[in-house]
């Protein structure tokens, strides 16, 4: 290649981010905990100095470097120590949504994990009334959208499950954010049967079923999500590539993947971005949305992810565009939100290419 086509590629791909920056965008897989910023957990850490989570910013990058998903899990659940009262979860989520604007994202559905919270003593009244207060005053004051998702944190049993499920079907404790019912964690030794009953109530309730599945484990967890858990979007979905059946039915039936690039890489569920399945996905005409899951811990934001993206998929400006539209069908806002948004993108990229 000439030092002109260098040139000239390097210049294609910091325009294609200037755009990506800009884009008006929807988000549907980012976790509560797992979005709080470097500077947020610092000063966590330094507010409540018994955890082994390190204050210093340096030290807490080493902190961050995973060797695989069960590691990550145990960083990820120190991270969630340090959210022991209810000022701590009105600061992690109004922060966690002045990031998501900084990245022009419109609407957000947060997964959280109340249980973490709960189980550790915050009364779940506390809890509830201190995200809806962050998510009010963060649509006031930034324009985004935030809905939540409340997940059950699979590595804690059935307990975890009951405790969620209540919370989310209780008209005491249930926020008016939510729209969805979630299933986190560790794939491996955790069967997602087990957990049909909750998700029936939560269905029954009027939520909708986003588990993850096929992240670290085979399609056959997928399948179960899909027969078991009645899965309207799937989170990660990862392994569905080796399955034609699977992709033709996630394709025929319009349900969603959440997919997670850079995620997917520092858990080590897949081995390189070029090895990644999005390829397989998008050619089979799957729905592929792009979310940043627990960015922070993973030195990525969801600008980031959509650049990884245009790479894998060799996608210009208007590609990019319908990977942001996707998101927002795939989303749970209401038909007039969701139209505000698309016009919104179509208007951004026609102003920018007549440009």
């Amino acid at each position: 290649m000439t030092d002109s086509s260098v040139t000239a590629a390097g210049t294609a791909d910091r325009d294609l981010r200037t755009f990506i920056a800009g884009l008006p965008k929807a988000e549907l897989h980012v976790h509560h905990v797992g979005s709080a910023s470097p500077r947020i957990v610092s000063e966590l850490a330094a507010r409540h100095p018994d955890s082994k989570v390190p204050a210093d910013p340096e030290a807490l990058a080493d902190f961050f470097t995973f060797t695989d998903f069960a590691h990550f899990i145990d960083v990820y659940l120190a991270v969630v120590d340090l959210i022991r009262t209810p000022e701590d979860i009105r600061l992690l989520t109004f922060e966690v949504a002045r990031d998501l604007a900084r990245q022009q994202v419109r609407y957000a559905e947060l997964t959280v994990t109340p249980f973490s919270s709960t189980r550790r003593g915050i009364d779940e009244l506390a809890f509830m009334a201190a995200i809806e207060d962050a998510r009010k005053a963060a649509e006031a004051e930034f324009g985004t959208v935030l809905r939540w998702c409340f997940d059950i944190p699979g590595e804690a049993g059935l307990e975890s499950a009951e405790e969620t499920a209540r919370l989310a079907t209780d008209d005491r404790t249930r926020p008016e954010g939510l729209v969805s019912f979630g299933l986190g964690g560790p794939e491996i030794g955790v069967p997602r049967p087990q957990f049909k009953p909750y998700f029936d109530r939560a269905i029954a309730a009027g939520l909708h079923s986003v588990p993850h599945a096929g992240e670290t484990t085979g399609p056959e967890t997928v399948w179960d999500a899909l027969n078991e858990l009645r899965a309207e979007r799937i989170g990660h979905g990862t392994s569905s590539a080796q399955d034609p059946r699977l992709l033709a039915h996630l394709a025929e039936h319009r349900i969603p993947l959440e997919v997670c690039p850079t995620s997917n890489i520092a858990t080590r569920a897949v081995r390189t971005l070029d090895e990644h399945p999005v390829k397989e996905f998008t050619r089979a005409g799957v729905l592929v949305t792009i979310n940043s899951d627990d960015p922070p811990m993973f030195g990525t934001d969801l600008n980031n992810e959509y650049a990884v993206a245009a790479r894998l998929l060799d996608l210009d400006e208007r590609g990019l565009a319908d990977l942001a539209k996707n998101a927002v069908e795939a989303s749970f806002l209401d038909p007039a939100g969701k139209a505000r948004i698309a016009a919104e993108i179509d208007t951004y990229t026609s102003t920018w290419l007549a440009s």
